[in-house]
């Protein structure tokens, strides 16, 4: 007789937990997954995917605009918002039926509901109990927000995926890839955006080119960005929100949203009871083979706050299963992680910024700035960005950065380069696809003076 109800119970089904999840069920463990909300998690339902579709949505208005130079005539298009969140609805229930089929066919029990760590082998969830060898741990972050008066007026990202009706004035906090996006969205969705960051500039951690670039690209398309600013207090009054700001001067706004930042979502689950170390800010601390604190308990992705990337959490669930399932002891390769910030021009970038390079010794800088193609005729004001960081010992490419359309598409090739450890003169050898703005990635020659 087995001595726990499952092989393995995995606490969350988003993207990590179910791939976790399914890779074990389908080599044969006996598998739950515990979800208390839906089945496809932050990214499927609350984050990348839906954030995505209103990104697609909102760019037919480029398209439009674009269209006059090239001679259409398209009188009288305008966005109906309701019509487009209902759209995106139905592709997230369709998405959630496909991960929970996916969990089904490969003999994955759902259990709904929220599930708390009773001991290092036991769960509950809705006053039932069950048992395990092995707890995964996959619940992702969540947003926060700061303790300051009026907070209750705001919302996060979670609630502007779902608003029912277009703001005409939005002020978005925040300056990481979550806030640029959205100031993308609904801008070109016909809103009046202000951005409200600490700093300098957007984006931290990002290249200083791309940061630099990207910000005077939002600019140009009315994006109002105040920096070095924070806000005091939030006020509702009978002309929507009052945003006071250290400054003291006042935004108005029909919406208010808080995109600074999302902690590991670990609170509530019975992991410190159950002897799960933790991080300051609740992050699962982890080794290498995603081991907690505790031998039998394990965790991947956000909650663990290492690099928090759908993608990332896939490899990590992957690596578990594979380790404790398939007989394949494997851990993530966390260099070269290519990433995407699908702004208004899009961001793509792979390896070291100029300043992570610089710390390994000299570096070639290359450098190109020039408009696409498609606006010499559409007449639309929007510029390419594209920079190679090599280093000027071994000539390898360390990082790769573009702001333009196309660069997540673009990146992810450059992306298999960097992982076998191209070289400046095996791009340099690379013949272009002509005419496109990627042959600039393979014909930049110049480097910049240092």
């Amino acid at each position: 007789m087995a001595r726990y109800d499952f092989d393995l119970i995995t606490i969350g089904a988003g993207s990590g937990g179910v791939r976790a999840s399914r890779l074990a069920g389908g080599w044969g463990a006996r598998v739950a997954v515990a979800e208390k909300s839906r089945v496809g998690g932050t990214c499927v339902m609350r984050g990348c995917v839906p954030k995505k579709l209103l990104i697609y949505g909102v760019h037919y208005a480029d398209e439009i605009e674009d269209a006059r130079g090239y001679g259409w005539s398209i009188e009288g298009a305008q966005l109906d918002w309701p019509a487009l969140m209902e759209a995106k609805n139905r592709e997230l229930d369709r998405l959630e039926g496909v991960y929970g089929g996916i969990l089904r066919r490969n003999n994955v029990k759902l259990i709904e509901g929220k599930a708390v760590l009773t001991d290092a082998h036991t769960i509950e969830v809705a006053g039932e109990s069950f048992t395990a060898e092995t707890i995964l741990i996959a619940t992702g972050g969540w947003p926060t927000l700061p303790n300051i008066p009026g907070i209750e007026c705001a919302i996060t990202s979670n609630e502007a995926l779902d608003l029912p009706e277009l703001p005409p004035r939005i002020v978005i906090v925040g300056g990481g890839y979550i806030a640029v996006e959205f100031a993308g969205i609904f801008r070109a969705a016909g809103s009046e955006v202000t951005t409200i960051i600490r700093g300098a500039e957007i984006l931290r951690g990002f290249d200083e080119d791309v940061r630099a670039f990207l910000g005077g690209q939002m600019a140009a398309r009315g994006i109002r960005i105040l920096r070095e600013m924070a806000v005091r207090a939030i006020r509702r009054g009978n002309a929507g929100l009052a945003v006071t700001l250290t400054d003291g001067s006042v935004v108005e706004a029909d919406v208010v949203m808080y995109a600074t930042g999302r902690s590991p979502n670990t609170r509530g689950l019975g992991l410190e009871e159950a002897g799960v170390k933790l991080a300051l800010n609740g992050a699962v601390v982890v080794d290498e083979w995603n081991r907690s604190s505790v031998e039998n308990i394990y965790a991947v992705g956000d909650c663990t706050d290492r690099v928090n990337l759908t993608p990332v959490a896939i490899a990590e669930g992957r690596a578990f299963a594979e380790t404790l399932y398939n007989g394949t002891p494997t851990r993530v390769d966390y260099a070269n992680i290519p990433s995407a910030v699908f702004s208004q021009p899009p961001i793509g970038t792979v390896g070291l910024t100029e300043t992570q390079a610089l710390l390994q010794g000299p570096i070639d800088v290359y450098t190109s700035r020039f408009r696409p193609m498609k606006h010499t005729i559409s007449g639309r004001d929007e510029a390419t960005l594209m920079k190679l960081v090599v280093s000027a010992e071994t000539d390898r490419v360390l990082g790769c950065h573009m702001v333009g359309a196309d660069a997540p598409e673009i990146v992810q090739g450059l992306a298999i380069a960097l992982q076998c450890g191209a070289t400046k003169a095996q791009f340099d050898a690379t013949i272009g696809i002509h005419p496109t703005a990627a042959e600039e990635f393979v014909t930049m020659r110049d480097k910049r003076p240092a």
